[in-house]
């Protein structure tokens, strides 16, 4: 399975922005690396997978899902499906500098109800040298409301040359799973169900495997979190406390006693508070 970085922005990459090089930090253990970028001008992303190139990246996703406001004012993310020609000539310029097979596309079914392409962008998608397809099954004037149709990615599959990965409303390892076998797709991608578990990537292999599922216990989740903070303590700095004082409430969603360790770890400063903070709930579960 691969990583993925947070999305990125081409243009931020091109000014070499501070707060975009602090998105592309890694390590060695995330192999192979994925990074997905946004932006509307094919010259920039030439530019951009250029420069990442050079960096030793090797593998990226254009988002041309992205419904957010502030991204598709600008022509970017899912606005690139309502200009499919502009969305491929981002799709040109990427492989340009990649090769093929090493970009892939990141889409939604359409803008709205009556600006559905994905059907129509697969031959050109993989004329244009994409790698594969990840498809969240909404349109983008959807966002995240009602269900996504899992149907589509069946049909995409049938009509596609290159592999089609599954996103939307894939929460647990089983979703993914069901999915799979249900539309025949090559793999998944997780996007909020991984928010809220770190290891549902590790809980699909085991599943894809007929093994039997991971632990969701307390002290498999804490351990989880032990190892999220290690991992941000190696490779950021104290910055990464304030991303922390976020991403571990959501992991321990659910847990006994969760509630009161939030509000412990979102006033947590140092590494030390959230050591502290971790300790006690290992030792003392009774207390939480």
């Amino acid at each position: 399975m691969a990583a993925c970085t947070e999305m990125v922005s081409a243009k931020g990459l091109f000014y070499s922005t501070a707060n975009t090089m602090r998105l592309l930090q890694t390590s060695a253990e995330d192999q192979p690396l994925v990074v997905q970028l946004y932006g509307n001008e094919p010259e920039i992303m030439s530019r951009a997978v250029y420069q990442l190139c050079s960096m030793g990246f090797a593998y990226f996703d254009l988002n041309c899902g992205c419904s957010v406001n502030k991204v598709v004012k600008t022509g970017s993310g899912a606005a690139l499906l309502k200009n499919p020609r502009l969305l491929l000539e981002m799709v040109s310029a990427m492989t340009q500098h990649a090769g093929a097979g090493r970009v892939g596309v990141k889409m939604r079914l359409g803008w709205s109800n009556q600006e559905i392409v994905y059907l129509y962008l697969a031959k050109p998608l993989a004329d244009a040298g994409a790698g594969w397809i990840t498809l969240h099954p909404r349109t983008a004037v959807q966002q995240f409301t009602g269900r996504a149709r899992h149907q589509a990615l069946q049909e995409l599959k049938t009509v596609s040359s290159i592999p089609v990965v599954a996103s939307g409303d894939l929460f647990t390892a089983r979703d993914a799973l069901q999915c799979v076998q249900s539309t025949g797709v090559d793999t998944v991608m997780f996007a909020r169900g991984a928010l809220m578990d770190p290891a549902v990537g590790m809980r699909y292999q085991h599943l894809l495997q007929g093994r039997r599922d991971l632990p969701s216990n307390r002290d498999f989740v804490l351990r989880l979190c032990r190892e999220a903070i290690d991992v941000y303590r190696r490779y950021s700095t104290t910055r990464a406390v304030l991303k922390l004082r976020s991403l571990l409430p959501r992991m321990m969603r659910g847990l006994p006693g969760a509630k009161e360790l939030r509000k412990r770890i979102i006033l947590c400063k140092e590494w030390q508070d959230l050591e502290e903070v971790m300790t006690s709930a290992q030792r003392h579960p009774e207390t939480q």
